[in-house]
C-alpha cells in the first residue's frame, strides 16, 4: 500500500509572473536541473506499465508545477512533463490569460496513493493561491503522474488547473455569470423573506418570481467563472464580491401564508388533496397560497368544476338581466329537466316548490336554478348569458398576476351545447375554474368592485367591462349572509361577524370536489379539497382557519 510521501525538506514554488517570464526563486527548478528551452513530450500512455513510486511521482509533479508557477515563457517546459504538451502549453497559457494572473505558488504537494479512477497512476495533491484578477485564490489541486514506455509523465486532463474543469473549459476571473444574481422575494411587510422551507406551497412562485426580477440574471458580483467552449460562463468557482440581489416585493401576508400552509394539512381533511386561495378584497392582493397533494398548485392552476360557488354568477346574471331579486321565485324542485338532462339535489336539501332565489341559494338548490337560469338566460341556442356576465362583470379572463407566475385560465364557454346550457348553471359541463377565481368572485361581491388578483403591489389590473351593480351586489352580499345566517355555511362561519360565503359540491368523475368560498370585512377566501364529499365538511376548514387569523391591513 502506499502512503503519503513527502521531501525532507519543505519545497514550494513560488513566482511573480510578467511579461518577460520567470524572474523568480525556484527551488524545485535547483534541484530538478531546470527545463530546457523545448522539451520533448515524454512517452507513455496512461494506464500502461506500473504505477510511478511515490518520490517519483511527487519530483515529477513539482518540476511541472514549477514550470507553470514561472509564467507563460515556461509554459512550454512544463508541458513537456506531461502526456499531452500541446493541450497542455495551450490550456496553462489560457489559466494564465482568462484569470489575468500576477502569482501562483504551489505547497503541500503530496503522493496521495494509487487513483482508483485511472489506472496504474499516482494520484499528487497540492494547494493552488493563485493572485488573480480580484483578489487572492486558493483551492486545492490534484494531478496524476503515469509511467508508460519511456519515462513517467503527468497525465494532462483539464481538472490539473482546477478540479471543477472538465474537458473544452477554462477559467475566468472577472464578473460571475448570470444565474449567480437571483432576486430576494418578499412578503408585503417588506421585511420577511419569503423561502421555501418555511412556506413551502410557495417554492415554484419564489424561484419563478426571483428569476423574473428586475436586474435577476444579470452579471453581477465578482469572481471567478467556469467557461464552456462558447465562451459562456456556466459556473461560478469563487467570489470575490458577492453580488448586489435585487429585492422583490410581493402581496403575499406571512401570517396568513402561514396560516394557509397549516390548514391544507388540516387533520379533518384526511390527507386529501386540498389548496386555498385569499385576496385583499379592496385590492386583489393575493395574501395567500397553499396547496398539498401531488397535483401542483392547485390554488392557481386548477381546472376543476366550481360547483354551486358559481351559483354567485348565475344569480347576478339573473338580477341584472331579467330584473328579478332575491326574492323572485326559485322554485326547488326533487327533480328538474332541462335540455334533455334530469338535475337533481343532495339529498339534504329540502323540496320547496314555493322557494325564493335567496333560500335557494342558501340552501344550495340546484333544481331551483337549473329551472331560472335554462328558463330565463337561455334562448335557443344563445346560451351565452352566463359567460357574458362572469367575463363583463365579474373579470374573468386572462390573468397576470406579475412576476411571471402562471395561472389557470377559467372556463365558462360562450355557447354551451346539449345539457351544458342548462349545467353551467350550477358550475358544472364544461365549467371549469380555481380557488384564485373562486376567491376573486367573493371578493367582488364583498367589495361591489372587480379587482384583478396580482401577486406583485404595482402590476397593472385589467378591469372588468361592466360595473356590477350597487343593486345587483347588495343583492348577493344579502344572500351570502344568508348562506351563513342559516344555510349550508352555517356549521362553519355561523356567528363570525361581517361573513358572507357560499359552498359547493362538484361532481368530477366517479369523484366529488368539495368547494367553499367567503370572505369577512377584509378578506375573501375559497378552498377545493379533492374528494371531499361536501364543501361545508371540507374546504369549509380550510377557509375557517383563514377567516379566523388576524390580519392587519
Amino acid at each position: 500500500m502506499h502512503k503519503a510521501v513527502k521531501a525532507g525538506l519543505t519545497i514550494g514554488c513560488v513566482a511573480v509572473l510578467g511579461a518577460g517570464g520567470f524572474g523568480a526563486y525556484n527551488v524545485v527548478d535547483a534541484l530538478a536541473g531546470g527545463h530546457s528551452a523545448g522539451p520533448q513530450a515524454r512517452s507513455t500512455e496512461a494506464g500502461s506499465g506500473t504505477a510511478p513510486g511515490d518520490e517519483q511521482s511527487v519530483k515529477l509533479a513539482r518540476s511541472f508545477l514549477d514550470g507553470w508557477a514561472a509564467g507563460p515563457g515556461h509554459y512550454q517546459g512544463a508541458a513537456g512533463d506531461t502526456d499531452a504538451p500541446e493541450a497542455a502549453r495551450a490550456a496553462l497559457q489560457g489559466y494564465h490569460d482568462g484569470l489575468k494572473l500576477t502569482r501562483v505558488n504551489f505547497d503541500g504537494v503530496t503522493a496521495a496513493g494509487p487513483d482508483p479512477q485511472l489506472t496504474r497512476a499516482t494520484r499528487v495533491t497540492f494547494t493552488v493561491t493563485a493572485e488573480v484578477a480580484g483578489g487572492t485564490w486558493t483551492y486545492p489541486g490534484a494531478l496524476d503522474v503515469v509511467s508508460g514506455g519511456g519515462r513517467p509523465a503527468v497525465h494532462w486532463a483539464a481538472s490539473v488547473l482546477h478540479p471543477a474543469l472538465k474537458d473544452g473549459q477554462s477559467l475566468a476571473a472577472g464578473a460571475l455569470p448570470a444565474q449567480a444574481a437571483t432576486a430576494s422575494v418578499v412578503a408585503r411587510d417588506g421585511r420577511t423573506v419569503l423561502t421555501a422551507d418555511h412556506y413551502p406551497s410557495l417554492t415554484e412562485i419564489i424561484a419563478t418570481i426571483g428569476h423574473h426580477a428586475p436586474g435577476a440574471g444579470q452579471d453581477s458580483g465578482s469572481g471567478v467563472a467556469v467557461v464552456d467552449g462558447s465562451g459562456e460562463k456556466v459556473s461560478a468557482v469563487k467570489t470575490f464580491q458577492a453580488p448586489e440581489l435585487p429585492s422583490v416585493t410581493t402581496t403575499i401576508d406571512p401570517g396568513l401564508q402561514a396560516a394557509a400552509e397549516r390548514a391544507v394539512l388540516d387533520p379533518q381533511l384526511g390527507g386529501k388533496r386540498a389548496s386555498v386561495a385569499a385576496l385583499d378584497r379592496r385590492t386583489g392582493h393575493i395574501l395567500a397560497i397553499a396547496y398539498h397533494g401531488t397535483d401542483g398548485n392547485t390554488a392557481i392552476n386548477a381546472a376543476l368544476a366550481p360547483g354551486s360557488t358559481l351559483k354567485i354568477v348565475t344569480a347576478a346574471a339573473l338580477f341584472d338581466r331579467t330584473g328579478m331579486t332575491p326574492s323572485s321565485p326559485a322554485p326547488c324542485n326533487k327533480e328538474q329537466v332541462a335540455a334533455g338532462q334530469a338535475f337533481h339535489n343532495e339529498a339534504d336539501v329540502p323540496v320547496n316548490p314555493g322557494s325564493t332565489i335567496e333560500e335557494a341559494f342558501a340552501v344550495s338548490c340546484n333544481t331551483a336554478f337549473i329551472y331560472d337560469g335554462f328558463r330565463y338566460l337561455v334562448h335557443g341556442d344563445e346560451a351565452s348569458a352566463l359567460h357574458d356576465e362572469a367575463q363583463q362583470v365579474f373579470g374573468l379572463g386572462s390573468w397576470s398576476i406579475g412576476g411571471g407566475v402562471q395561472t389557470a385560465d377559467p372556463s365558462i364557454p360562450a355557447q354551451p351545447r346539449g345539457s351544458d346550457k342548462a349545467a353551467q348553471f350550477i358550475g358544472q359541463g364544461q365549467v371549469t375554474m380555481s380557488p384564485l377565481v373562486v376567491a376573486s368572485l367573493a371578493a367582488t361581491v364583498r367589495d361591489g368592485a372587480f379587482h384583478q388578483p396580482v401577486i406583485l403591489p404595482g402590476q397593472p389590473q385589467t378591469p372588468a367591462s361592466r360595473p356590477l351593480s350597487p343593486a345587483t351586489a347588495s343583492a348577493l352580499r344579502e344572500m351570502m349572509r344568508a348562506a351563513v345566517d342559516h344555510g349550508t355555511a352555517t356549521p362553519r362561519l355561523g356567528g363570525l361577524p361581517g361573513a358572507g360565503a357560499k359552498t359547493g359540491t362538484a361532481e368530477v368523475g366517479d369523484s366529488t370536489t368539495g368547494w367553499f368560498t367567503a370572505y369577512d370585512d377584509d378578506i375573501a377566501v375559497a378552498s377545493l379539497v379533492e374528494g371531499g364529499s361536501s364543501g361545508v365538511d371540507s374546504a369549509g376548514h380550510v377557509v375557517r382557519t383563514l377567516l379566523t387569523t388576524p390580519y392587519n391591513r
